[in-house]
């Protein structure tokens, strides 16, 4: 790995943290820095590794490492006790390392460690066991508030119970009432009507009593602008009268009769008023009772909504123990599965411990037969011993005579080689004197060859 995603510690660091968080008794206290540093213990890291992995899979050494498969399959399993455990481990951190980002574990980081490996290694375990530890306390306390939020779902569960039942006690009319009740949404029915039509007059009445006044008693400007043009037209009218006595009394009748004609106009008018004006007392005194009358329906309307809000808050809320209800029955049926794969897993475990048993009792067997016949070859070997150093007392004794012998070989070698010598001498004196002799006799043939 050329780029670590987690911080290489320093080995005291290491060495504190597997003390306290991953060995336990005696392994805690014996483990120090010379284990890691310069040359790593192969034994005391082979049995961090396997601590590490009962820590976070719960493997127990034993079970899990140390137990050769006794199968039809394996000849010689006691071959296989050795590398057992070494390559359970190997497999193991294979699966594991990878969650710490180390990639290129390998059997030689087992077998063969080195300082600067392991201690990137024991970084790596180190920083995700203390992400595990923040998970752990931060799903702790999910589970927590999970239970207290359970708590109060209950809670809130009775309560919602109860404001039920109440509901239904107050819903419910006694039998002795319904007819009053029925009587008094008549006569509220009754006097909505009443009212909305009484509102409705009401208002006619003063549309038309605005509308009277202002076409009766019109404003100063409007006044002000009429007299003006009244004075303009009297000032036309004086340039144009034709200064009579008998038309000036004519029109002074005219004016007076149509004085008169206003003044009568006006008294109608007071008239009318007056009457509008006790018209309009009545209506506000309507009005006032309206409102009153406005103001217990509304206060009813108000009680009807907060009625209507309550209904709705109590089916929000039966609908929510509907659903927590349901999420109680599938947390109860799924508690009821993991107990049944529970006990599923403990009858196994179980079944397995049985196996197990009868494995390790197999195994002392075996190994009981085989300390047996390690006795009898130890007493054959001690019987080997006893008969090799008689043969070596046998050997040195051949090897004593072996000299001897040599020695007298020697000394007859001498001896036959000086009465070889003597021989040589004598027989190259006797073909010497034979061939004298031949010399001799060859040139006495000669002679008598020559006289015959």
């Amino acid at each position: 790995v050329m780029e670590n995603t987690f911080p290489v510690y320093k080995v005291d660091d290491i060495v504190q943290f597997f003390r306290t968080d991953v060995l336990t008794g005696q392994e805690a206290k014996h483990f120090a820095k010379s284990d890691i540093t310069p040359n790593p213990k192969v034994d005391v890291i082979q049995r961090l590794y396997m601590r590490v992995l009962h820590l976070l899979y719960r493997f127990n050494p034993i079970d899990s490492h140390y137990l050769a498969p006794l199968s039809e399959n394996i000849q010689f399993p006691m071959l296989h006790e050795r590398a057992t455990p070494i390559m359970s481990v190997y497999l193991c951190m294979c699966q594991f390392l990878p969650i710490c980002h180390i990639y290129d574990f390998s059997l030689n980081d087992l077998l063969n460690p080195k300082a600067k490996r392991t201690i990137t290694i024991l970084s790596g375990i180190q920083n995700f066991l203390h992400f595990r530890k923040q998970r752990l306390e931060i799903i702790a306390a999910h589970q927590q508030a999970f239970r207290a939020d359970m708590d109060k779902l209950q809670a809130y569960a009775r309560g919602i119970k109860e404001a039920e039942k109440k509901i239904e006690k107050l819903m419910i009319i006694p039998p002795e009432q319904q007819a009053e009740a029925k009587e008094l949404a008549a006569a509220l029915t009754e006097v909505k009507n009443a009212t909305m039509q009484e509102s409705q007059e009401v208002v006619n009445l003063e549309g038309l009593f605005y509308n009277y006044i202002n076409y009766t008693f019109p404003s100063q400007s409007q006044k002000k602008l009429e007299v003006a043009t009244q004075k303009d037209e009297i000032a036309k009218l004086k340039s144009q009268i034709v200064e009579s006595p008998e038309e000036l009394k004519s029109e002074m009748e005219k004016m007076k009769e149509n004085i008169k004609n206003i003044k009568s106009s006006k008294e109608l008018a007071v008239e009318k008023l007056v009457e509008v004006q006790s018209k309009v007392q009545c209506a506000s005194q309507g009005e006032a009772e309206i409102q009153a009358i406005l103001k217990q329906l509304h206060d009813l309307q108000a009680s009807m909504c907060k009625t209507n809000q309550q209904k709705e808050e109590v089916q929000s809320l039966a609908a929510l123990s509907e659903s927590l209800q349901k999420e109680l029955k599938g947390l109860s049926n799924e508690e009821g599965q993991l107990k049944r794969a529970l006990a599923m897993k403990l009858d196994k475990e179980s079944k397995q411990h049985i196996r197990r048993q009868k494995k390790k009792e197999l195994k002392d067997q075996h190994v009981q037969n085989i300390l047996g016949q390690y006795d009898k070859i130890h007493e054959k070997r001690e019987e080997i011993v006893e008969r090799i150093q008689i043969i070596s007392r046998e050997t040195t004794q051949f090897k004593d005579k072996m000299l001897k012998l040599r020695y007298s070989c020697n000394h007859n070698t001498e001896k036959a080689q000086a009465i070889y010598d003597r021989l040589l001498t004598t027989l190259e004196q006797y073909h010497k004197r034979l061939e004298n002799l031949v010399m001799e006799g060859s040139a006495d043939f000669t002679k008598m060859k020559a006289n015959f």
